[in-house]
């Protein structure tokens, strides 16, 4: 069968303008092939959202944004999004904008519910918006308080230099110069002593030695006189001075109430009295061996008779 010229530059034509539909389409990111269904979505903002952006269910995607218009005069927009035929989900199911990175933009993620009693999503079912905090909106979050410390310590900062540079005049500067010339100088004469003194430890060096030895050995029987303290009975010693301490207060009171002879030598005004007249006599007694010796010792040969007696000088009167 022949077909005339006519009828093949009409199917040329038809043919290629079904060709320019589809890749049209196909670079819009629409297929007219696809039988997925559409939803959609209000928000008050999409944050970077756009066209041909995924549409995800539990990181999976499952169809994508095709357009994204004003809804009305408030600003609010209407996102249209395509989702295949093999997921369901009820209608309270949320379509959730998330994700943002520093190079990739917005997704938008479908949080799936199925509620029996709610029904399945239908297409054209105006699914609710929500929206999740992203990489940027978290390291925004995070680093807007760090910022105002930063400016507030900036500001600290530049005061404190400011306040720095108001003390510091000439006359501080050459007083701080003044100040390190001095510590230079008595760093130096610290050096000086250290040396002498390195000098002094060197040349008695054996004597230190000595020293330390003998300080050994008191450190040593110090353990020792210790050690003899500790072992030593304190219970018992403490029991014999309160023994003999009883035993003085015991011949105290005995010599306080006049019981024994001590007593009554101290308390006795007559003990006393005899006692002094017997020491009387036997003074006057030595003075009378004194004058008269031959009176009581006496030795004769021819049978002499002893002389005639002297009386004593009364010399205690």
């Amino acid at each position: 069968m022949k077909y005339s010229r006519e009828v093949k530059t009409a199917l040329l034509a038809i043919i290629a303008i079904v060709i320019l539909i589809f890749g049209y389409s196909f670079l819009k990111g629409e297929n007219l092939l696809d039988n997925s269904r559409t939803f959609y979505a209000v928000y008050d903002d999409v944050e970077g959202l756009s066209p041909s952006s995924e549409v995800t269910i539990n990181g999976l995607k499952v169809g994508k944004i095709t357009s994204i218009d004003f809804l009305n005069r408030k600003g609010d927009l209407i996102v249209t999004f395509t989702v295949k035929n093999d997921f369901r989900f009820s209608k309270n199911s949320e379509a959730q904008i998330y994700g943002g990175g520093i190079i990739g933009g917005k997704t938008l993620a479908i949080v799936p519910k199925y509620d029996e009693n709610v029904g399945l999503a239908k297409s054209g079912d105006t699914l609710a918006g929500g929206k999740e905090e992203g990489i940027m909106e978290l390291v925004n979050d995070r680093l807007t308080p760090l910022q105002n410390k930063l400016e507030g310590t900036i500001v600290s900062a530049d005061s404190m230099l400011t306040a720095i540079n108001q003390i510091l005049d000439d006359s501080t500067r050459n007083n701080i110069r003044g100040t390190f010339k001095n510590l230079d100088a008595t760093v130096a004469s610290f050096k000086v002593t250290a040396n002498e003194l390195q000098g002094l430890v060197q040349g008695n060096s054996e004597k230190l030695d000595r020293t330390f030895t003998n300080l050994d050995e008191m450190s040593t029987n110090f353990n020792k006189f210790s050690d003899t303290l500790t072992n030593m009975n304190i219970n018992q010693i403490t029991s014999d001075l309160e023994k003999v301490i009883a035993d003085f207060e015991a011949v105290s009171n005995k010599l306080n109430n006049g019981d024994g002879t001590a007593a009554k030598l101290i308390n006795d005004d007559a003990v006393y009295n005899n006692l002094d007249r017997a020491t009387k006599q036997l003074e006057e007694l030595l003075q009378d061996v004194k004058l008269n010796p031959k009176r009581y010792v006496h030795f004769s040969v021819f049978g002499k008779n002893p002389g005639e007696y002297d009386p004593p000088k009364d010399s205690l009167k």
